[in-house]
């Protein structure tokens, strides 16, 4: 391992990437632990340590890495970004314009990914609107901080000046978040986004582990850690499966030469939406307890507070069951598309040993992806809501997304890892995954 290391340190070129990439990984620690102005500094003490991570806060939380709960200037951490990613590679399905740029290559991502941060300042805006009014309301609505005295209120002497403020850095924050994911993707090693979500994580496990040995004690305490070093083990091994679909290509004479002949296979991997659908069904699922702090009905809010603010819930865990197997399949509809990669191996002159060309090809790789995303998105759903079981039935409120942070753990780190091993192999040095 540490030979390895060494094999980072010895090529300049990935070595000035693994430290920029940690730089922007620290700037963006610090901006997490800056507090926005004109809030209650000792109430924002009190709400860390009564804050109950669960329900909408802890998945909040989790990916802002604790900026939630310091209510800081990155306070909305990379989820509006994520959300209008989603959103545009779901729109991208019933556009026809921006189905025409997902075709044009680079030239239309330019046009998607300027589209993608419009709408996440957009979100970033309504988003802030709503935890401003949360903030406001203090013991009540979204943050459900049970533990505050009655009418507390984290932002004294509120008013439309302070509140737009408050907006506007927070709006400023997930602008600047955005960036910095951009900055590590294009100068950095492996995915902005991901890594920032993967330091926010990383960040949290170390608190959340504490609080659960202090509530749960010795024993269940090592019997989590059991529980979470065999998840590590499952889901590395269903990320690396996959369903190879060899496809042959026919023999022709060009001029002089002969093409083709040759044969290779589609990936299918078992997983193919990746860590997409837990994150998307937990945004659905808080979506209406941000509502609930701005519309003042009362039998909604007591729907939201009795079944949505609570990740233990029964209902709660059921919905988020359902919710992350529905988006597996939706996410890898889009994401996969068996008529276009159909109509590409025919143009190419392949086919599937077996198979006709054409529709009989698109048949025949619906019928296998839809075969293979069964177990995945069983497989997705069970980590990410086992844990909640567990700690529904043992009754221990804290640590309540243990599925859904070792998910995106592992899944981040194998691919950053794969990034670096292809960048030592072109300099003939092993990689961490040789």
């Amino acid at each position: 391992m540490l030979s390895r290391l060494f094999n980072i340190v010895r090529v300049p070129d990935l070595r000035k990437k693994v430290f920029f990439t940690l730089f922007i990984i620290a700037v963006y620690r610090v901006g997490c632990h800056i507090p926005v102005p004109f809030v209650d500094f000792s109430a924002i003490k009190q709400l860390k340590n009564l804050a109950d991570s669960n329900g909408v806060v802890g998945f909040l939380d989790l990916f802002s890495g604790g900026a939630i709960t310091s209510v800081a200037v990155f306070f909305l951490g990379i989820m509006p970004y994520i959300t209008a990613s989603i959103i545009m590679q779901l729109l991208g399905v019933v556009i026809p314009k921006l189905e025409e740029w997902q075709n044009e290559g680079q030239v239309g991502q330019k046009k998607i990914t300027q589209w993608t941060r419009y709408l996440t300042i957009a979100l970033s805006i309504i988003q802030s609107t709503g935890f401003v009014y949360a903030l406001h309301q203090g013991n009540g609505g979204l943050l459900g901080i049970a533990g505050l005295p009655e009418g507390t209120d984290l932002i004294p002497n509120f008013g439309a000046y302070r509140a737009a403020m408050i907006v506007l850095t927070w709006t400023a924050g997930s602008a600047m978040v955005m960036w910095l994911g951009e900055l590590i993707t294009q100068r950095g090693v492996g995915n902005g986004m991901s890594l920032l979500i993967f330091a926010a994580v990383v960040s949290r496990l170390p608190s959340q582990g504490g609080l659960l040995f202090s509530q749960g004690g010795k024993l269940q305490f090592a019997f989590f850690i059991l529980i979470g070093l065999a998840m590590i083990v499952a889901i590395v091994f269903v990320e690396s499966g996959q369903r190879r679909i060899p496809v042959q290509f026919a023999k022709r004479v060009v001029g002089r030469r002969m093409y083709g002949g040759q044969t290779t296979y589609i990936p299918l991997k078992v997983n193919q939406s990746g860590v997409i659908p837990p994150i998307f069904a937990s945004s659905i699922l808080a979506f209406p307890a941000l509502i609930a702090t701005v519309v003042h009905w009362e039998s909604f809010q007591n729907f939201v507070n009795d079944h949505l603010v609570n990740s233990q819930g029964w209902f709660y865990i059921s919905a988020y069951f359902i919710l992350i197997i529905f988006f597996a399949y939706f996410y890898t509809a889009i994401a996969f598309n068996p008529a276009q990669q159909a109509d590409i191996i025919r143009k190419q002159g392949g086919f599937i040993p077996g198979i006709r060309p054409g529709p009989p090809t698109e048949r025949y790789l619906t019928k296998v992806l839809n075969r293979i995303n069964l177990p995945g998105s069983l497989f997705l759903a069970a980590v990410a809501v086992m844990p909640l079981v567990m700690f529904a039935l043992w009754g221990i409120q804290q640590f309540p997304f243990g599925g859904v942070a070792i998910l995106i753990t592992v899944g981040v780190a194998l691919e950053t890892m794969k990034q670096v091993d292809s960048q030592l192999m072109m300099r003939n040095y092993e990689g961490f995954l040789a």
